[in-house]
């Protein structure tokens, strides 16, 4: 299993989206300063993700994500799942 995910910074509000095969392992690498574009900005923790069966899957909803460019739409999805 391939997990699309998305982080948001407890300090700032930022968010981070990613993809990865063990989603506590990876927000441990964020937390722990190991990814260069989360480093010193968090804690982290994830507040949304997505399974797929395949890495191209996961990446590519990444990358959808990614493109639209929206923290609205990712706010979308983060309370859709919460309602």
């Amino acid at each position: 299993m391939f997990y699309m995910y998305i982080l948001q910074s407890e300090n700032s509000g930022r968010y981070y989206i990613g993809h990865t095969s063990d989603s506590s392992e990876r927000v441990s690498y964020h937390n722990n300063g190991r990814v260069k574009a989360t480093r010193n900005k968090g804690p982290w923790r994830v507040v949304y993700s997505e399974k797929y069966e395949t890495k191209n899957q996961a990446n590519q909803r990444e990358f959808e994500i990614k493109k639209k460019k929206s923290r609205k739409y990712i706010e979308f999805l983060i309370n859709d799942t919460r309602e």
